[in-house]
């Protein structure tokens, strides 16, 4: 019996009478999978488990285990059903990015520097408490990052794309006069094309001298060379997992500036995320063999 479900571990519960093929995105993907219907896409894998979409005729649902889909969505033939990761990484992202604040905002790479060379040389650093902090991107992950900022009694301002008065969140529209007030700006965006250089040289520019970009989202959202020169002159800092290009290659400058604080793309990638990704999926199973409405749905294009 060809395969209905193709899933990226073994140990997610499959509902009876269902027949589970399985794929972790590493090695060639496995034969006879002409009758896989639901397509559970490995995690964190490259680009090889995305090209196996057009090899599945019988395909109806892909499962993303990520929040950000907008590369899949081209890819899909028409009739599949995409559903996303949503709330898988919240509290994934939320810690890293409160991480990349606090070692900016506290200097740990240059304690970590003179761990090295064992000098004990002490100064006074900034805080996150009381910063004043732009959040621009308010879905599920911009308001995990919120609650945590708001445990270390900072000062949130909530940002997405549209203004909400009535919950206090601004609009994209309304960064200009907004930058100007802002310690740390954090971009929690995906990738489109309303948000591709939402943060340029005029708008790094408006920033106070001293403040910290952090990007979580996506790397198109910030202009590289503006930030680059910016932080190069030692007028911004920067804390990113994301970069425009990425990965960055090995002699981009942005390495080497200081004040600069890069980890590669890593945020939503901690041990919460795989139980509840496991679960998720087996919640997604259960509700196509019910035929009930699946959760976390995409719009079409």
């Amino acid at each position: 019996m060809s395969a209905r479900v193709l899933l990226p571990w073994t140990d997610i519960e499959v509902p009876e009478g269902i027949e589970a093929a399985y794929y972790d995105g590493l090695g060639a993907p496995p034969p006879a999978l002409d009758g896989v219907e639901f397509y559970v896409l490995p995690y964190d894998r490259g680009p090889e488990p995305p090209r196996l979409i057009k090899d599945l005729p019988s395909l109806r649902v892909v499962q993303a285990l990520s929040a950000g889909v907008e590369a899949l969505v081209p890819l899909l033939p028409a009739g599949v059903r995409l559903a996303n990761g949503r709330g898988l990484h919240d509290l994934s992202v939320a810690e890293h990015t409160l991480a990349l604040i606090h070692a900016s905002q506290r200097d740990l790479p240059r304690w970590f520097a003179q761990q090295e060379r064992r000098e004990w040389v002490r100064e006074h650093t900034r805080s996150l408490a009381d910063s004043r902090v732009l959040l621009v991107g308010y879905g599920s992950i911009g308001q995990a990052i919120e609650r945590q900022l708001l445990a270390a009694e900072a000062l949130v301002t909530r940002v997405a794309s549209r203004a909400r008065p009535d919950a206090a969140v601004h609009g994209v529209a309304e960064l200009p006069s907004l930058l100007p007030e802002a310690d740390i700006v954090v971009l929690v965006l995906p990738d489109t094309p309303a948000t591709r250089g939402l943060l340029g040289a005029p708008e790094l520019a408006a920033l106070p001298g001293g403040a910290l970009v952090v990007n979580v989202g996506r790397g198109t959202a910030i202009d590289t060379e503006a930030l680059l020169a910016q932080t190069r002159a030692g007028r911004l800092r920067a804390a990113l997992d994301v970069v425009d290009p990425e990965p960055l290659p090995a002699d981009h400058p942005l390495w080497t500036v200081p004040g600069v604080v890069l980890t590669p793309h890593i945020a939503g990638g901690s041990a919460s995320f795989y139980p509840r990704a496991k679960k998720l999926a087996a919640d997604q199973l259960r509700r196509y063999a019910r035929g009930e409405e699946l959760l976390n749905l995409v719009p079409p294009a």
